[in-house]
């Protein structure tokens, strides 16, 4: 009875490891081990980062921000990562910062080292060379709100609510409406910063803070299909212009002009870029050597 009793137990073990790549794998750690804050796998290019804190409503504490910064530096030069998924366990994607960190007990060192943290992890979203997708089905409020802002593409269920509520609890959101406030109109800014009113997923993508609404039944679907897009072009290419974008969005007409005609140029003298063209003139698939190499000077 012991002997089939341990062979039941191993079998479930095993079971739980086919159904789940996650990593680290903190259901096989001992109960006394703490879920880890943010979960992480990788395949085909597409690297899934899950904040896994639903109990406290996935709030971007500082060691979830830098659990959620490490998932993004982690080899985010490596020719094998194409894409980034940041999704979220619970009903909340993100309810912001814990609030419990900003108490006077914390002390002003520490709540900068929390938004000094937070920006980073902001801009890194922005800044690295490959595009970042969310993954949102529920609540994205205060600098979980941000975080939504910040990516390049989103992709949200029609449950889904977004607001920025701190002028309710004496905590103007000033940080999340750097991200807010260059994604949407600024008048609708100013009404979410102004009332914390939750705005819906559709009045959401009626004003840009958002990509797509879908069901929730095929929220995964459709985002991981947007990816698998992605997947498909040249990553030098696409890194090339998404820095590019980011840059001429920070100028005036005349200048993102001249900043994206000299990019065009870069972007065929790239070996990548001539494949492409060749490939569209012999009428076949083109074969991406996924290096920044030059075909001409």
């Amino acid at each position: 009875m012991a002997r089939v009793l341990l062979q039941s137990r191993v079998v479930g073990v095993f079971q739980l490891s086919r159904k789940t790549s996650l990593l680290p794998a903190a259901r096989l750690c001992s109960q006394n081990q703490p879920e880890p804050l943010t979960l992480q796998e990788q395949s085909n290019g597409i690297r899934r980062i899950i904040l896994n804190n639903p109990k406290k409503r996935n709030a971007l504490s500082l060691s979830m921000l830098e659990s959620l910064k490490k998932n993004i530096v982690t080899d985010v030069d490596s020719n094998d990562l194409r894409v980034i998924i940041i999704s979220a366990k619970g009903p909340v994607f993100s309810s912001g910062h814990d609030l419990k960190e900003l108490t006077s007990a914390q002390g002003r060192e520490y709540h900068t080292k929390v938004f000094q943290t937070c920006s980073e992890v902001m801009t890194l979203i922005q800044d690295i060379p490959v595009p970042v997708m969310a993954m949102v089905n529920g609540v994205a409020t205060a600098a979980g709100c941000q975080l939504v802002a910040s990516c390049d593409i989103v992709v949200a269920t029609e449950k889904s609510t977004f607001a920025t509520p701190g002028v309710n609890v004496g905590l103007f959101c000033s940080t999340p409406a750097v991200a807010i406030g260059r994604a949407v109109p600024r008048k609708v800014a100013m009404e979410m910063l102004f009332t914390g009113t939750p705005i819906s997923a559709h009045d959401a993508l009626l004003h840009g803070l958002i990509s797509k609404v879908v069901p929730e039944a095929r929220l995964e679907e459709e985002t991981l299909a947007i990816a698998q897009r992605v997947c498909q072009a040249s990553r030098p290419v696409v890194a090339l212009g998404k820095a590019t974008f980011q840059r001429q969005m920070a100028q005036g007409r005349d200048a993102a002009y001249a900043t994206a005609s000299k990019v065009m140029v870069d972007n065929l003298a790239l070996r990548d870029g001539q494949e492409g063209i060749q490939a569209f003139i012999e009428k076949r698939k083109p074969v991406w050597s996924q290096k920044a190499e030059k075909a001409h000077d």
